[in-house]
C-alpha cells in the first residue's frame, strides 16, 4: 500500500489516528490529534477511508473537561426496591439464647437463667412499644419448651399485642414473632 503526505491513517491495533507528515523508507511519520509525532512501519497503518473516520470524529469532539462536567452532573438515586415480602418482615430480633445475654453462665441456675431471659424478653417488649415498633421476633430456641411457655404467658398479659409462631423458613420451630397494635391516643 502507498502512502502519501498529507493522507489521514490509522494505527492497527492500537486507538490511533492522524496525519501522514513524513515518509522515509521504514517509516512513516504521522501526527496525531493531540499533536504528537509518532513513527510506524507502513504494515502498522490503514488509510482513513469515510467509513473509518465515522468513530474516530465521535470520540474527536468530546474533550477531557466534557466528559468531567457530565461525570459531575449529580445522578438521580435508584431507590432500593422492597419486596412484599421484606415489608412484612419483623423489623427487630431479640436472640434470648443465655449464652447471647450473658459473657459467662456458669454458676448460674436454671431459675437464674429463665428469670433473666424473661426480664430481657419483658424489657425489649415495652422499650418497643414506647419506641413504637411495631413487629418483632423473639428467638428462644426449643429446648423442653419452658421459656416458649413462660413467653407466651408474659405475652398474655399485654392487652395490646398478639403473638403466634414466627416464620418456620426463617426462624423453625424456635421463635415466636409479637405484633404490637399502635394506638394513636398513647
Amino acid at each position: 500500500m502507498s502512502f502519501k503526505v498529507g493522507q489521514q491513517v490509522m494505527v492497527l491495533d492500537e486507538n490511533l489516528a492522524g496525519v501522514i507528515k513524513k515518509i522515509n523508507k521504514q517509516a512513516i511519520f504521522i501526527e496525531t490529534i493531540d499533536g504528537f509525532l509518532l513513527e510506524y512501519r507502513p504494515d502498522e497503518l490503514v488509510l482513513n477511508t469515510q467509513e473509518n473516520t465515522l468513530h474516530v470524529n465521535t470520540f474527536k469532539n468530546s474533550g477531557i473537561t466534557k466528559v468531567l462536567q457530565e461525570k459531575e452532573q449529580p445522578k438521580r438515586k435508584q431507590q432500593r426496591r422492597v419486596k412484599s415480602k421484606e415489608r412484612h418482615e419483623p423489623t427487630m430480633e431479640v436472640d434470648l439464647h443465655i449464652h447471647q445475654l450473658v459473657k459467662s453462665y456458669k454458676g448460674m441456675s436454671n431459675h437464674d437463667m429463665l428469670t433473666l431471659q424473661l426480664d430481657t424478653a419483658r424489657h425489649k417488649l415495652d422499650w418497643a412499644i414506647k419506641k413504637r415498633i411495631q413487629k418483632m421476633v423473639f428467638i428462644h430456641g426449643v429446648g423442653e419448651g419452658v421459656l416458649k411457655t413462660e413467653l407466651d404467658y408474659l405475652f398474655g398479659r399485654y392487652d395490646n399485642i398478639k403473638f403466634y409462631d414466627a416464620n418456620y423458613q426463617k426462624y423453625g420451630l424456635g421463635a415466636t414473632e409479637v405484633y404490637i397494635f399502635q394506638n394513636a391516643t398513647s
